[in-house]
């Protein structure tokens, strides 16, 4: 069913269309009526050019990397009564930004935490992985990282918090989406016709899928494809399979598994499309070298690798105020080490071709690259 969101005049709508050409229409992926979830939506592009922001001057911020203003705010995180301030503090602007933006932050996790989530535990977790030291580092203010029912019922608000930052100027959620979705997707769709002599994107595995909204929007956006959703969080994995539950029937449905991303235990050569969604700010080079390799293996010649995460060269990012990037690095044990690994370079050594950085939006890159035949 294709439909305009409700909050969305017309004046609205033709000025989001003049500023960003690629939005054509919505779809709406609506829950059943017992629920309540706040829907996906996400844009069907046309074929017109990904528009283009602005980037800064320099190669990466500041505050990142190993220049002095950034050691000297790793030092303040490292004393632990200022940390433990700065991680309540981080987690309050992340909900009372939500909650300004209309993000039922509070409300949607409390229906999380009271469903039946807890029942899809013993289908999803595998209890033989080995969980990578980096891992089980706490951040984004949360002392368990990824391993907890708290962090999995916030995911989905956080996220939504995440694109409507990124476009602030929009007066929705959903209008967000059709910026940082749209985007994402017309850049991977766009780069994979350009440089692959397959005829259709069949497989799909999205690295990282956290309770599966990236996954779904994928799925969305290439119908035909068998998609799945892999994760080292078994937390997150149920989240995502009880909402996919809770969502119309899908013509394929998603698959969700238990792995480490960088030893998926996946068959080689059995995707067309590899995507790490705002997963790799979240590791150590060591392991963004690692997932790369392994997108390598599992993707089939003409297939395509999608890297979307922070970029160094946003404006935006380069010029945030000091209390913003101190917050953020206070959740972000990694964030250094991700703005200090040149992903173009990582790529071309695991053995990509026809590597492509675009900045998909005001804070986001997408960084894609094809396995040669």
């Amino acid at each position: 069913m294709a439909l305009f969101t409700p909050t969305t005049s017309h004046s609205k709508l033709s000025s989001l269309q003049q500023h960003y050409p690629f939005w054509t229409k919505t779809i709406t992926i609506i829950s059943r009526p017992r629920r309540t979830y706040v829907p996906i939506t996400f844009s069907l592009v046309s074929n017109t050019q990904v528009a283009t922001f602005e980037e800064g001057q320099l190669d990466r911020p500041k505050w990142a990397g190993e220049t002095p203003l950034s050691r000297f705010v790793g030092k303040i995180i490292s004393f632990k009564p200022f940390y433990s301030i700065l991680k309540f503090g981080a987690r309050q602007v992340l909900i009372s930004t939500a909650e300004k933006s209309n993000i039922p932050w509070r409300d949607m996790t409390k229906e999380i935490l009271e469903s039946d989530v807890y029942k899809e535990m013993e289908s999803i977790q595998n209890p033989s992985l080995v969980y990578p030291d980096y891992y089980l580092n706490p951040f984004h203010a949360y002392d368990e990282g990824n391993l907890s029912w708290l962090a999995a019922a916030e995911a989905e608000a956080a996220t939504m918090s995440m694109v409507k930052r990124a476009i602030p100027n929009a007066s929705s959620v959903d209008e967000a989406n059709q910026v940082v979705r749209g985007n994402w997707l017309q850049a991977i769709d766009q780069h994979y016709q350009m440089h692959s002599a397959n005829s259709m994107i069949k497989d799909i595995l999205d690295i990282g899928c956290s309770v599966g909204v990236s996954t779904r929007f994928l799925a969305s956006k290439f119908p035909s494809a068998k998609v799945t959703g892999l994760d080292l969080s078994p937390y997150f994995l149920a989240v995502a399979q009880f909402k996919e539950k809770e969502t119309a029937s899908r013509k394929n449905p998603i698959s969700w598994i238990h792995a480490n991303g960088e030893d998926t235990g996946l068959p080689s050569n059995s995707f067309d499309l590899v995507s790490l969604a705002y997963v790799i700010h979240e590791c150590p080079t060591r392991a963004i070298v690692g997932l790369v390799k392994e997108g390598f293996r599992l993707l089939r010649p003409g297939g395509i690798l999608a890297l979307t995460d922070n970029s160094p060269k946003s404006k935006i990012l380069q010029e945030l105020s000091p209390v913003l990037f101190t917050l953020m690095k206070s959740t972000e044990p990694f964030l250094d080490e991700y703005y200090l690994t040149d992903i173009e370079e990582t790529m071309r050594q695991a053995g990509f071709v026809n590597i492509k950085t675009t900045l998909t939006d005001p804070r986001h890159r997408t960084v894609m690259g094809i396995v040669p035949y």
